[in-house]
């Protein structure tokens, strides 16, 4: 198959990571792939290398950007139409809100016989402005029509789509995203080496917690918990992984509870380096207030962490409540807290939600089982659009 993704950004991040990995998996299969992208603009660094090291094409759309700025926008769809009119791609896949939007309609104008859309996170409930949220709700109800399968890292999102109105059920399909799992399971740097170069002492319990220093990811939620649980665990230490424009913030705060030598700060990392500092620690706390599913669930478990997140979007399907870790109501901090301390007062429970955790994310989150359930969609999508081919 000759496959198109188009995504707005290669920006390090979750959605970034599963079309990537889509794209070398499709690429490893002997399909001709091509990835569509706007600059890597922000502070989170960039994925731009390792695409292009990889051996399908990539190509960078100038005028695609992040927020809505409707010359560019314009600029964008002729753009894709013209490039699109030109690979004469069989699928084309569109990656999160902007590029999902834009890239389905150039997809439809230039005739593509299979138009796929994954939702990694929910545009129209994204923004903490009720007119933003009702503006992308009507682009999605535009584009679902155009679209042949829409599909979800997790169930919870389809549902949540139809509720407001947007595509079939029929159109729906649930793919796990997916992740390279050897580097979770076997890191390069082995645990005690990692332990030390973070200041960790053998007996500490180290909270991880693996998400951009910014707004609404939850580490407020931490910090407003840290006295207490810090005072009942002497050893706690909580490890925050990424960097971000509120860092220098939450330091301040941290300090001024003279609990600045309880928290480790890595800033921004390498991905590769992920893996190497989740298995260094005990448990992994995901406070985030907005998500799809959160590729740091599946992680930590595969590190033979027991996570802790709230109860949002996606989150409850990528662990097993009670055995692997616990999904907490939503933005229920005392709740959170209180999971975080059962935790860390018990070893023995660490050690057995980390086993089953392991097994269950292994299998629940491969990149080659996410490969081939699209490539199964792919080839269902072309099926039923045959009679289109001919009119192209």
């Amino acid at each position: 198959m000759k496959i198109v993704h188009i995504i707005t950004r290669l920006i390090v991040g979750g959605a970034q990571e599963n079309t990537l990995l889509s794209c070398e998996g499709q690429h490893r299969l002997g399909h001709d792939v091509t990835l569509l992208t706007g600059p890597p603009l922000g502070p989170e660094g960039s994925l731009l290398d390792r695409a292009r090291s990889f051996g399908y094409r990539v190509e960078i759309i100038d005028a695609m950007k992040r927020s809505i700025l409707p010359g560019q926008d314009i600029r964008t769809y002729r753009s894709l139409v013209q490039r699109l009119g030109s690979i004469q791609p069989d699928i084309v896949h569109t990656h999160s809100s902007k590029a999902g939007i834009i890239g389905r309609f150039a997809a439809h104008k230039a005739r593509v016989p299979g138009i796929v859309h994954t939702i990694h996170g929910l545009s129209f409930t994204s923004s903490k402005h009720a007119m933003v949220n009702r503006f992308y709700r009507l682009l999605e109800r535009k584009t679902a029509p155009l679209t042949h399968r829409i599909v979800c890292v997790a169930t919870a999102m389809s549902r949540e789509s139809l509720r407001y109105g947007i595509g079939r059920p029929e159109q729906y399909k649930t793919v796990f995203s997916g992740m390279e799992i050897e580097p979770f399971v076997s890191p390069r740097v082995p645990r005690p080496a990692m332990r030390q170069q973070l200041g960790l002492a053998p007996d500490d319990i180290a909270v991880a917690t693996i998400a951009r220093l910014f707004h609404l990811k939850g580490h407020d939620d931490l910090i407003a918990l840290a006295p207490e649980l810090c005072q009942a665990n002497p050893g706690l230490k909580f490890v925050w992984i990424g960097d971000g424009i509120l860092r220098k913030d939450f330091e301040e705060r941290i300090a001024r509870l003279n609990l600045s030598d309880r928290f480790i700060f890595t800033g921004l990392v390498a991905p590769e380096r992920v893996p190497e500092l989740i298995q260094a620690c005990d448990i992994l706390a995901h406070p985030s207030r907005r998500e799809g599913l959160a590729r740091a669930i599946p992680q930590g478990q595969l590190c033979g962490c027991p996570v802790v997140c709230y109860d949002i979007d996606g989150n409850a399907e990528g662990l097993i409540e009670g055995e692997t870790g616990f999904a907490i109501r939503a933005f229920d901090v005392m709740h959170f807290g209180r999971a975080i301390q059962t935790l860390a007062s018990d070893a023995a429970m660490r050690k057995r939600f980390g086993e089953k955790g392991r097994a269950f994310a292994s299998d629940r989150f491969s990149a080659e089982r996410m490969v081939a359930a699209l490539e199964s969609i792919y080839r269902d999508v072309l099926r039923e659009s045959r009679p289109r081919v001919g009119e192209r």
